[in-house]
């Protein structure tokens, strides 16, 4: 954008010393007296400063509507970052909520299985108690009958 702005502004410049020159030149060789010659002056430097101010006031006008499509497309691209950042929060937030149920249930297995595993170790001592008992009771027995 600042390149076309410095190319235009070259050409303004150019355009200025060209018609000066042009007119300079144009006086100077012209077979005119001198009132006449510095009354063409007059006209053509007014000439020149309306065109002067026309083309700074073109130039005004464009530089203001380049600043406003920038503010446009600032605008814009501010809104979008803002939807999308929004849009990342809600997917974080659900990651957080999914990775917190999968952490519960993760711990709720775990105490299954600590349970389960207290509930085997209880069965296998009540096995080991029956067997101790069942011996210690067949043992006493054929002491009895003797």
């Amino acid at each position: 954008m600042s390149e076309q702005e410095s190319e235009f502004g070259t050409f303004v410049v150019g355009f200025f010393v060209g018609t000066l020159l042009g007119a300079a030149v144009g006086l100077l060789f012209a077979p005119q007296s001198g009132e006449e010659t510095r009354e063409q002056i007059r006209q053509k430097s007014a000439e020149l400063s309306e065109q002067a101010a026309q083309k700074a006031e073109e130039a005004r006008a464009k530089a203001e509507e380049i600043l406003a499509e920038a503010k446009v497309k600032l605008e814009e691209a501010t809104k979008e970052l803002q939807t999308r950042a929004k849009e990342m929060q809600a997917q974080l937030e659900t990651m957080v909520k999914a990775t917190e149920a999968v952490e519960e249930e993760a711990t709720e297995a775990v105490e299954v299985a600590e349970t389960e595993s207290a509930a085997e170790a209880a069965a296998e001592e009540a096995a080991t108690a029956e067997v101790a008992t069942a011996e210690v009771v067949e043992d006493e027995a054929p002491a009895e009958e003797a």
